[in-house]
């Protein structure tokens, strides 16, 4: 069915972390690129709107792991798009096991941008839109993701935007932002703690050479430990992530 794509991956180790687990990260590279090739199946793919200087830029992602899968386990992945949403234009994945049990669900909120001015493009003149699908996998939009008022954000470092960062946009590609916010998580969590839960939104691009100086915070909150980090490129916020583990 056109409506939604669907691939069978068997989880490689490089993609997994020292407990043979998916890593976050590795799960949204994993999203790009399914929303990648449905959109070439759909006629809106990368090829499709560069014809017209245009281009698709990821906005915001909620994640829900249900269970991290395994390094070696097959798991079946899909993705489809739900169709405009004001600005946005929205779509969704979820990973399920071999048995159908689910795994991960997210949704993600998309804009079309224009490669020359960078200003949104309010319309996306494509026929294929008609194949949207209403079933969600997070109901929800993401919202908008903020550091908490009431807690003092401390610094995590810094990271100067290098080649294993940048994209075929020449950016920094969304997954990377991930894993420095993941590298500011205190590594006694990260390494013992599944990640249940994430919303980040992206909203400033940087590009090689540019700094980015990293804040976060820690709470202990109802359900385990949540890490709010920010990412800033001079007096702009590049990202915003929040993670529960």
């Amino acid at each position: 069915m056109k409506d939604r794509y669907s691939q069978q991956i068997v989880i490689p180790c490089y993609q997994t972390d020292a407990a043979k687990l998916l890593k976050p990260a590795s799960f949204m590279d994993m999203a790009q690129e399914a929303a990648n090739r449905h959109a070439d199946i759909l006629g809106f793919g990368y090829d499709d709107l560069s014809r017209t200087r245009t281009l698709w830029v990821l906005s915001r992602m909620h994640v829900r792991f249900v269970r991290h899968p395994e390094w070696r386990e097959e798991v079946n992945f899909e993705t489809w798009h739900k169709g405009p949403s004001r600005l946005f234009y929205l779509r969704d994945f979820r990973m399920t096991s071999k048995e159908g049990e689910t795994l991960v669900e997210a949704t993600t909120s998309w804009l079309v941008i224009d490669i020359d001015t960078r200003r949104i493009v309010r319309s996306l003149e494509m026929g294929s839109l008609n194949s949207a699908c209403p079933e969600h996998a997070i109901a929800e939009p993401c919202d908008k993701v903020q550091m908490p008022s009431d807690v003092e954000p401390e610094s995590a470092g810094e990271h100067v935007v290098a080649y294993s960062d940048v994209d075929l946009n020449g950016h920094t590609n969304n997954a990377m932002y991930l894993v420095w916010a993941m590298d500011a998580v205190d590594y006694e969590v990260a390494s013992s703690r599944q990640m249940k839960e994430m919303k980040i939104n992206f909203n400033h691009e940087t590009r090689p050479g540019d700094t980015v100086s990293l804040y976060r915070t820690r709470q202990d909150v109802a359900g385990g430990i949540k890490y709010c980090v920010e990412g800033k490129s001079g007096d702009r916020q590049a990202f915003c992530v929040e993670m529960l583990f």
